[in-house]
């Protein structure tokens, strides 16, 4: 999965700016932000994100969005009315997406060419993962730039030794806030952030499972590390991660660190090409995994891709992953 290699994830750094957007400062970028709020339209707005300073004069007006969680983020903020472009599905957008969704035009199935985002005319690019903007691809961003177009990069891809799920909270009210919508952005935290508390009352006192990611991999195991929402998920959940000493989202792991870590239940990661089924038949006929507590016991959890990312699927993933570890006390 070359979008979420840890080099990329590394290298990410954001510019975000509206095509209105006047200049950049190193200001406080908090008490910047607490000056626009106090004003009528809430702009002009300061924000701080990934290293690089941006002062908003007004919302961005023509988007592309690049990765399903980022698009998925826009549209539940309502604003698909501002999305001139998109790429990059994992898998389907949730069915409360759907109409929206289908309003805006797919300028490319995976990442679009540079010419391809020019073409859409847009003012602002919104990644969802750091290989959104390759350079060597010519999606860089200083070359969107010097074209006029702004960009912002989720910060998942750019924030370490964090909470996740407060990067989560972030990410929405920074979005919220950048577009103008605070108030759809205030709403949707609260409501998240009353659904978790509701998945850990169901889950109190419960023995947390042991639990081995599989993304994909022959070789290797690509799988999710200790930094990032999925490790976070997880332990919402009511498990624990083998690999959350790996100190990125995504790595890669040896099988015989697999087999040596003895986890309890594999969680398989949904989406592209090759299907569940066949992820669980690769892991159940290698007899090297045959000793893993997980394949003797054939214990799986499946999450879709989409629901693993720091995106606005993550409350509603913690509880209906929690529901595939804890069924006895999760089951009403």
């Amino acid at each position: 999965m070359s979008r979420r290699t840890p080099a990329l994830i590394a290298a990410a750094v954001l510019l975000p700016l509206a095509l209105t957007a006047c200049s950049s400062s190193d200001g406080d970028a908090t008490a910047t932000g607490d000056k626009a709020a106090a004003k009528g339209d809430g702009f002009p707005y300061t924000v701080k994100n990934c290293g690089v300073t941006t002062t908003f004069k007004a919302p961005p007006k023509r988007v592309v969005t690049m990765n399903q969680h980022v698009t998925e983020i826009m549209l539940e903020l309502g604003l698909a009315k501002s999305l001139v472009g998109t790429a990059y599905l994992d898998d389907q957008v949730l069915p409360k997406y759907a109409e929206d969704y289908a309003s805006v035009p797919v300028i490319a199935k995976e990442y679009p060419s540079y010419e391809q985002v020019l073409a859409a005319n847009p003012d602002f690019v919104y990644g969802g993962y750091g290989s959104a903007f390759t350079a060597g691809d010519g999606r860089g961003r200083e070359a969107l730039k010097k074209s006029g177009i702004e960009s912002r990069l989720n910060t998942e891809s750019c924030t370490k030794g964090d909470q996740p799920m407060d990067t989560l909270y972030e990410e929405i009210r920074e979005v919220g806030r950048t577009f103008g919508v605070t108030d759809r952005a205030e709403a949707w935290i609260k409501q998240a952030k009353a659904d978790n508390a509701a998945t850990a009352k169901k889950l109190a006192g419960l023995k947390p499972v042991s639990v081995f990611v599989y993304d994909s991999g022959d070789k290797t195991a690509f799988t999710a590390g200790g930094e990032g929402i999925g490790n976070e998920l997880i332990q919402r959940a009511g498990g624990t991660n083998v690999f959350a000493d790996l100190d990125k989202p995504f790595g890669d792991a040896s099988w015989e660190n697999v087999v040596a870590r003895k986890p309890e239940a594999i969680v398989i990661y949904d989406y592209g090409a090759t299907t569940v089924e066949q992820k669980k038949k690769r892991l159940l006929s290698d007899p090297a995994l045959a000793g893993v507590p997980a394949i003797k016991n054939k214990r799986f959890a499946v999450m879709p891709l989409s629901d693993a990312v720091l995106g606005v699927r993550v409350p509603a993933a913690v509880d209906k992953l929690a529901a595939q570890l804890h069924p006895a006390a999760t089951t009403p």
